[in-house]
């Protein structure tokens, strides 16, 4: 193999005979088609999402839209143009208001435990992303709190409130106006101005909502941490522990797991292990390209973490994890905002990069469609490769579970697989194309296993990708 040049290598399984399925807990209605990834490039995983694979750890899979049960359609949000609905807002003030007070609403998460359920070099240094309120968090033990503070100081004057609100639109206004004294992790999407005589006000962005300000009396200060996922990072390796913990957690309350299922190497598997090459091009955002956790803290206390993979042109949602203490802040909800609002953020340095992606939309599953309401949103056509607008695919799914979502009978797979001979393959530690892999192979031939592969991948991925075959022949 060339040095210094990167590649995606893969092994590929072929479909299975069904297993599990972790949505209607069909006994062997779930069918996939996988491969295990040694190494990825970000383009390359990016091609991959967009024709219908997804990660967990290294398996990259797929599922088999016809005979799955339960068919999961890859959905994407269009960032820029996200505006939050009514029950968005109400999550954010919910957090406001825990922020503020101290209190935790009564009741669950609203079905919302988190994007993706489903589990199956140098790093860049971290960067932080704040929410913060004008006063320090006090102690670890007050993010726990339960109710408000019987000796914070009363209630002040309405119109002190009215002025406090005027100033904080003035700083927010400044800051956006790119002020030179304003943080880094300032969101930049315009905020709400005067509109016109005659004309509608502009809404309220997604930004002015999440980084609203709090009260002096407010009792929590929740901080965003973004780290890469490497043991080289030192903020990785510091917190590794503490949110393998987190994981374990989440997943014996959450999702029943049995401790030995949710120990630290399978953390390690499925949320550390990534297949992603680290990647810092000039045009790229700040921290570059790869794997990344999101650590929610209050104070000292890691209280949720969202994987994302950050791509050229999407963040990925991978899975969320939370302390079950707070699972009534709706953090499944939140924490999809916070990486809109993260991507919006991404946009301004990658122009490309401006879509949020959320894993698998599943109709059949009531309990998934909320992905469905981060809009506008498209769903990928399994047959076309198409992106099409959301509301033009759920009536189409009332009807029947797998749909092409593409009407026009003409439209094509434009990437779709047609020469075998241009399959690379990674052969004796030599990368070559298939009909030269053919030529020095020996033993059975394994032409069907290719062209099944190379049709699940289209052909612009099975040329860039190296399918990896054994020294000693299929």
């Amino acid at each position: 193999m060339a040095e210094g040049l990167s590649y995606t290598i893969v092994e590929y399984f072929g479909g299975d005979d069904g297993y599990r399925c972790g949505y209607c807990k069909n006994e062997k209605g779930n069918f996939s088609h996988g491969m295990w990834s040694h190494t990825m490039t970000v383009q390359d995983y990016q091609d991959l999402i967009d024709r219908g694979w997804r990660r967990s750890g290294k398996y990259v899979y797929k599922p088999t839209m016809k005979k799955t049960c339960c068919p999961q359609y890859t959905i994407r949000c269009h960032a820029l143009n996200f505006q939050p609905a009514k029950s968005h807002k109400k999550t954010l003030k919910k957090m406001s208001k825990f922020l503020s007070k101290g209190e935790l609403p009564a009741g669950g998460p609203d079905g919302e435990s988190g994007l993706q359920p489903t589990r199956a070099s140098s790093t860049p240094a971290p960067i932080e992303l704040c929410f913060v309120n004008r006063n320090p968090f006090s102690d670890s033990s007050s993010a726990t709190g339960k109710g408000a503070d019987p000796a914070r100081p009363p209630c002040r004057k309405a119109k002190d409130l009215r002025k406090e609100r005027r100033l904080q639109k003035e700083q927010i206004k400044r800051a956006v106006g790119g002020d030179s004294g304003a943080s880094p992790a300032t969101p930049t999407t315009p905020t709400p101005t005067e509109a016109p005589p005659g004309h509608a006000p502009q809404p309220k962005p997604l930004e002015a909502f999440i980084h609203e300000s709090l009260p002096d009396t407010a009792l929590h200060r929740l901080e965003v941490r973004l780290v890469a996922v490497s043991f080289d990072d030192p903020t990785f390796a510091a917190t590794f522990e503490q949110s393998a913990a987190l994981y374990a957690r989440y997943q014996t309350a959450v999702h029943g797991d049995a401790a030995s299922e949710c120990d630290e190497s399978e953390f390690r598997r499925f949320l550390c292990d990534s297949p992603l090459e680290a990647e810092s091009p000039p045009d790229g955002p700040e921290m570059g390209y790869g794997s990344f956790h999101q650590q929610y803290w209050l104070g000292d206390r890691m209280v949720a973490v969202g994987v994302v993979d950050i791509l050229p042109t999407c963040v990925s949602s991978v899975y969320l994890y939370y302390h079950p203490e707070f699972a009534s802040l709706s953090l499944g909800s939140y924490s999809a905002l916070r990486e809109i609002a993260f991507t919006r953020q991404l946009q301004k340095q990658s122009p490309k990069l401006a879509y949020y992606y959320l894993g698998f939309y599943i109709h059949s599953c009531p309990k998934m469609r909320y992905k469905g309401k981060y809009l506008p949103a498209d769903l990928l056509c399994p047959e076309t490769f198409f992106w099409v607008p959301i509301e033009r695919c759920t009536a189409r799914l009332e009807n029947a579970r797998y749909v092409r979502f593409n009407q026009d009978p003409d439209a094509v797979d434009a990437r779709a697989f047609k020469d075998l001979s241009r399959v690379m393959v990674l052969y004796k530690r030599t990368v070559m194309p298939y009909a030269a892999y053919c030529r020095k192979r020996r033993g059975p031939s394994d032409q069907e296993q290719v062209e099944q592969y190379a049709a699940l991948l289209g052909q612009t991925c099975a040329e860039s990708i190296l399918m990896y075959r054994d020294i000693r022949g299929p």
